[in-house]
């Protein structure tokens, strides 16, 4: 219920107000005394045992990475059941479904993706224990998906009439591999400089994420033309480059804020202990959560492995001989909205992550700031210091406290966390 509650208030929010205004926290009270809108949040409360059985019976249809095509075909009749417009599949395997405005705009679209990370041949049945449902998927995705289609119920019933269009996407190729090819084709194509406004419903969880963290996937291979580690001796060697490579990968330096990262996950080749191998090959994972820190990284790791080559070829005076191909297997743009975007007024709390290993006093100033900002939304703020060593985060989380008053602050909860109502 409350994830319907965050999905729908999104659509009110950004539909219905006419003004820029009127889309801040203090509109949320307003929209909820109006009576369509408490008529549909009714409508969902009655509605539960409907969506929760729309949620088992999506989930029993198997829709592995780039096979949801079973799955998206049940979306797509149930689409037109509920009397959305312009029902159809795009070339990706999106479905959408129209339902118009009184404007035609803001367009707002609302999104749910259909696979799950699970293989093919897992078993899809789902089983209740007791108030508890358990099945591959049942939470990630099929409970998005639930909630998508619930809220356009409710909204029929209740006769909710939003300021704009509003077009329900049931997505593919969000998980895995997936890259996400079916919102790539949705901004790039079907719906290409058509959409104004977006929220993606995914899992049971009750939170607005203003935060996207980017992603960049390498498959990264050294060759060469191998040979007996005996006979061949002197010639240069894929795998030292490989070595070589991953030696700068983990000396490079990131920020904290922006959080980047990286990683060498997976490394591999060779045919024997006694052979040059032919290839040598790793997978890097790069992100960041700003999309200029990760490029700038991005440009490092390409330096990184440019060199490696070099230095394994001039190491055994062969030049030309190791090459390295960079195949980007995976790419997910960083972004994020402003903390004062109308979505967030929606949300009943907010969590906050802190990353950094210290915070002056102007920052944990500015931190408190924006919080007392989401005060006529949010009912409770949770905020996690992640570093624990030395007591830091505990002291971290006392001093934000502090800039709050003893009459405002409920209690710590732990060495790293700090909440109040």
């Amino acid at each position: 219920m409350r994830t319907f509650r965050f999905a729908f208030g999104a659509i009110v929010l950004v539909t219905s107000v006419a003004t820029l205004a009127a889309q801040q926290p203090s509109a949320i009270p307003a929209l909820t005394r109006e009576a369509t809108v408490r008529s549909a949040l009714e409508i969902a409360r009655n509605i539960e045992s409907q969506t929760i059985e729309d949620q088992i019976r999506f989930c029993e249809v198997a829709a592995p990475p780039f096979k949801e095509s079973a799955r998206a075909e049940l979306l797509r009749r149930q689409f037109i059941q509920l009397g959305l417009q312009n029902v159809r599949v795009d070339r990706a395997g999106n479905v959408l479904g129209d339902r118009p405005g009184e404007s035609t705009h803001p367009h707002l679209v609302l999104a749910a993706h259909l696979d799950t990370v699970f293989p093919e041949d897992t078993d899809v049945k789902v089983t209740r224990r007791g108030q508890r449902l358990e099945g591959p998927g049942i939470g990630d995705n099929c409970r998005g998906l639930a909630v998508l289609v619930a809220v356009v119920r409710a909204m029929n019933q209740a006769g909710v009439r939003t300021g704009g269009p509003v077009t329900f996407v049931a997505n593919v190729g969000e998980e895995g591999l997936g890259d996400l090819r079916g919102m790539k084709a949705l901004f790039g194509e079907t719906l290409k400089d058509q959409i104004e406004r977006f929220v993606s419903i995914d899992n049971a969880d009750p939170h607005v994420t203003i935060v996207g963290v980017g992603s960049h996937r390498y498959r990264i291979t050294f060759k060469g033309p191998g040979g007996h580690s005996f006979a061949e001796f002197g010639l240069p060697n894929p795998a030292n480059a490989l070595g070589r490579a991953i030696a700068k990968i983990a000396e490079f330096q990131v920020t904290g804020e922006p959080h980047t990262t990286f990683n060498v996950g997976r490394i591999g080749g060779g045919t024997s202990v006694n052979a040059i191998p032919a290839e040598a090959w790793m997978e890097v994972d790069l992100r960041s959560s700003d999309p200029a820190a990760l490029a700038a990284l991005d440009i490092r790791l390409r330096q990184a492995l440019d060199r490696a080559v070099v230095e394994e070829n001039t190491r055994w005076g062969r030049p030309g001989v190791i090459t390295v191909t960079k195949d980007l297997d995976g790419d997910r743009p960083a972004g994020s909205i402003a903390e004062d975007a109308p979505i967030v007024a929606t949300a009943d709390f907010g969590y906050l992550r802190l990353r950094r290993p210290g915070y002056s006093d102007a920052e944990l100033d500015a931190w408190a700031g924006r919080i007392r900002a989401q005060a006529p939304g949010w009912r409770d703020v949770y905020v996690f210091f992640k570093h624990e060593e030395a007591g830091a985060a505990a002291l971290m989380a006392q001093r934000l406290a502090a800039r709050f008053s003893a009459a405002s602050l409920a209690h710590p909860t732990t060495e790293a966390t700090t909440r109040w109502p």
